[in-house]
């Protein structure tokens, strides 16, 4: 800022440590670190590397940053005096009254029923034709299923007694079959 000049990664390395006091082993990452944080700029022109501050950067960024603040809480002030007004508009009609508390007093009774009558037909949901016919649907399928497994593992026995000459007991045996397993009427 004090000079307003252009510099390259040498000519700061010089001058800091005279000027500023800063080693002139950390001049590298300082300005790195001033790079990162957008209070230095840098450019590459050709083979070097050229860094620049100028006051009026940093004065033109504190600029816009007050400006978006300022309309960001212009527009937050407008949100709240519409929620103002929609509050101050709801409370129009729901003034606390003896015909308002009978109503709300009302509302909480039927809504108390409607949980009581509501547990109750759970209670005889058994009995329901839909769950009924669900209940045997998922039945049909489940008993579709063991059949199908018993297809498969009676299968598999008479490809193994084939293969390999096992006899069926052993086989059973083995395979913790039991012997009076048979399909599903």
């Amino acid at each position: 800022f004090a000079q307003k000049d252009v510099f390259q990664l040498k000519d700061i390395e010089k001058i800091a440590p005279k000027e500023k006091g800063i080693t002139s082993m950390s001049v590298k990452e300082i300005l790195q670190s001033l790079v990162d944080d957008g209070m230095v700029d840098t450019d590459r022109i050709g083979t070097s590397n050229y860094f620049w501050a100028f006051p009026s950067k940093a004065l033109h960024a504190r600029k816009r940053k007050l400006e978006d603040l300022e309309s960001q809480f212009a527009e937050s002030s407008q949100k709240k005096e519409a929620l103002q007004k929609s509050i101050e508009k709801s409370k129009i009609g729901r003034e606390d009254t003896a015909e308002r508390a009978a109503l709300m007093k009302e509302l909480a009774a039927l809504r108390q029923k409607k949980e009581q009558l509501k547990a109750e037909i759970d209670k005889y949901r058994e009995c329901d034709p839909d769950v009924v016919e669900e209940m045997r649907q998922t039945n049909k399928v489940a008993k579709e299923a063991a059949n199908r497994w018993t297809d498969n593992i009676f299968s598999i026995k008479s490809w193994a007694k084939r293969k390999f000459g096992f006899e069926e007991s052993r086989i059973d045996k083995g395979f913790g079959i039991p012997e009076d397993l048979d399909y599903i009427d």
